[in-house]
């Protein structure tokens, strides 16, 4: 499922350039016997599978066990590795988290398939637990792609132009305005005329605005946490009077 995904587009470059490193690992292959079972009905009946925690110990047990590049050139001891399991009972994943993530020299995802896994996977084996929505998928392999791609984005020269990660949605606490390109005009509908008048600084200054009208309009909760400065603050009094102007 991950190659068509990771091997295009940014993850591609990222890992051409050595920034992003991803190692697939089937859980079937660290379980034991001659069917290598991986998961057995739970205990007091019900339906679906539950993966076993075996197989998952030993699977973990390996991939912690490795040195990492970066650490191996320090000659240092690793830090602490996060290994996130995927589910719809985790905090929910955020650019804050994914810029929180980033910081790691190395993050293990597990990934889920079936009912679920063995409490005792949640209770010893794992450092957290992550959803990225509230939802059911079949198996956690698209979440990991999430995980993977949000914080590889954030890595050094992933995106080519430096500081493109900065402007996303979200990024800054608000989502990203409208973007414009040619031609100036089609069927009557023009690009405002900032975007082309060549002025650096007003063009900054509607670009801010932007963000804060869509973020009004869109996400009014996320304006309770963004970092704004008194020019943000007198604008968004501004949407608010156009607002009661409206009603009335």
């Amino acid at each position: 499922m991950f190659p068509g995904y990771l091997n295009e587009s940014i993850l591609k470059r990222a890992q051409e350039i050595g920034q992003l490193d991803v190692r697939l690992h089937n859980i079937r292959d660290y379980a034991s016997g001659k069917h290598r079972v991986t998961d057995e009905p739970p205990y007091g009946g019900g339906g679906g599978m539950v993966l076993k925690i075996e197989p998952l110990s030993a699977a973990l047990e390996h991939i912690l066990a490795q040195t990492t590049a970066g650490e191996a050139d320090l000659g240092t001891k690793p830090e602490p590795t996060p290994v996130i399991l995927l589910t719809p009972q985790g905090r929910p994943f955020s650019q804050k988290i994914a810029q929180e993530l980033s910081a790691h020299e190395r993050l293990v995802l597990v990934c889920g398939r079936y009912e679920g896994f063995d409490e005792r996977v949640r209770q010893h084996l794992v450092t957290d637990e992550i959803s990225i929505g509230d939802y059911v998928l079949t198996g956690g392999e698209l979440a990991a792609m999430v995980l993977v791609d949000a914080v590889t984005r954030l890595l050094e020269g992933t995106l080519g132009a430096e500081g493109a990660a900065e402007s996303d949605s979200h990024a800054t606490g608000l989502l990203e305005g409208p973007h414009y390109t040619r031609p100036a005009s089609f069927r009557g509908w023009d690009v405002p005329e900032v975007l082309r008048s060549g002025h650096d600084a007003n063009i900054q200054q509607w670009r801010r605005q932007q963000a804060l009208r869509r973020t009004w309009q869109r996400r009014p909760e996320m304006l309770l946490t963004a970092d704004l400065d008194e020019a943000d603050k007198w604008f968004l009094g501004k949407l608010a009077e156009e607002q009661d102007e409206g009603a009335d």
